[in-house]
């Protein structure tokens, strides 16, 4: 995948829990761990709008692109 979710770093950097964010976001754990692992085909706005306020970032603090190299 070309987009990489960098979840994981945020919470640490932030020192905040999953389950606390989880549970401020108003999402289930599993949900969150799903997000963290990138093994989602999408994240709603609202839901990445909900993760940015709570963690006082921006989106691309947590979604970084990274150019698929093309096989020959």
């Amino acid at each position: 995948m070309s987009i990489v979710i960098h979840l994981d770093v945020m919470l640490a950097l932030r020192k905040v829990k999953s389950k606390d964010l989880a549970s401020a976001i108003g999402i289930t754990e599993a949900n969150l761990s799903l997000l963290k692992q990138g093994k989602v085909k999408g994240v709603r706005l609202a839901t990445l709008d909900a993760i940015c306020k709570h963690l006082s970032c921006q989106p691309g603090d947590l979604l970084i692109h990274v150019p698929e190299v093309e096989q020959q």
